[in-house]
């Protein structure tokens, strides 16, 4: 069984102060009857009122609540197949995973944030296919194009720091790899998103979107970090935090290179966006929403089949029992006198 809406179980916390509540009622309308008369007396004075009625009431009242939360929750069971026709553009994630990404101007560092975010964004997606490449000093295809975009999360968690050896940024790499990922001869469709701090130490970026901008693809480019420049945190060691330092023993400052970026972006055709040290990356899903897509084919997909009218139907019987479970029980008493 699946839910569509799981965030709704928290409901279920609010059972026992449902329970609560009727008990305290319940006491607080017993004390009331006792500065009238003793317990003993009161079955005799309102022999129209039982407590069996009232916990009866309650019970379905609680029953109704549990069943309306399981159709709430939109559970999911019982599958059926369908084809469904998938359109689309194809995306290549490349993140830059140099060591200046540890630098922490974005909590809590900026290649946990860019990570993070594009979780977000494939999460966003709609039949779009989506690929990863992470670069530093060189780079490789991380996740080829794909549909499961659980897969794509799982190798996007994998990715850290520590996986490429020959450190730098070289930007070009990125975009050459990227491009070579596409597999597709068609100049349209494809959407190149780079994130990074724009430190190209090989000065070949601009044209190697040139090369991807005649290919058919856009670029669009996320700047990372503050342009002030901060240090880099490499590892800890007793508790005190190490930071990168040159050959010279001078501390290493990281800092926003927006210009590369921006060039990058306008010879890819795309848009660079300065994220700073605030990234979200939904305005990207925009810009690709707006693109023309492509026919990617028709799709068998297995489909869970939506159960929640189920157990709404069976909250409602409830509740209209509950409704219809009086109070009182009304009698018709011949009067036989007072010592009776």
């Amino acid at each position: 069984m699946r839910f569509a809406r799981p965030e709704y179980f928290w409901l279920f916390a609010a059972l026992p102060l449902l329970i609560g509540f009727f008990m305290w009622a319940w006491q607080r309308k017993q004390a009331a009857l006792r500065k009238f008369a003793a317990l003993s007396m009161i079955p005799r004075l309102t022999p129209s009122v039982g407590a069996g009625r009232q916990i009866a009431r309650w019970t379905f009242f609680l029953l109704f609540f549990f069943f309306l939360i399981l159709a709430l929750v939109r559970p999911r069971f019982g599958v059926k197949t369908e084809m469904v026709e998938r359109k689309g553009v194809d995306i290549m994630i490349a993140l830059d995973v140099s060591k200046s990404m540890l630098a922490q101007d974005i909590s809590p560092n900026r290649i946990d944030r860019a990570k993070h975010e594009i979780g977000k964004l494939i999460g966003m997606l709609k039949g779009d296919r989506i690929g990863i490449v992470v670069f530093a000093g060189e780079s490789f295809v991380q996740c080829p194009l794909t549909v499961d975009y659980g897969a794509a999360k799982m190798f996007l968690d994998a990715v850290n720091t520590s996986w490429i050896a020959l450190q730098g940024t070289s930007l070009s790499g990125a975009v050459g790899h990227a491009m070579e990922a596409f597999h597709s001869k068609t100049r349209k469709h494809k959407v190149l998103v780079i994130l990074s701090d724009g430190e190209d130490h090989e000065g070949e970026a601009v044209k190697a979107a040139q090369n991807a901008a005649k290919e058919g693809a856009k670029i669009y480019t996320v700047g990372l970090g503050s342009e002030s420049g901060v240090p880099i945190p490499l590892k800890k060691s007793g508790g005190n935090v190490i930071y990168k330092k040159d050959k010279s023993g001078n501390l290493v400052m990281s800092k926003l290179n927006q210009a590369v970026l921006e060039e990058i972006a306008v010879e890819g055709n795309g848009k660079y966006f300065h994220a700073g040290t605030d990234l979200d990356l939904a305005f990207i899903y925009g810009e690709i929403m707006k693109m023309e897509k492509k026919d990617l084919g028709m799709n068998r997909m297995t489909v869970y089949r939506e159960q929640y009218q189920i157990f709404l139907l069976i909250a409602l019987l409830f509740l209209f029992v509950e409704f219809f479970i009086p109070e009182r029980v009304t009698r018709k008493q011949e009067w036989k006198g007072r010592f009776h």
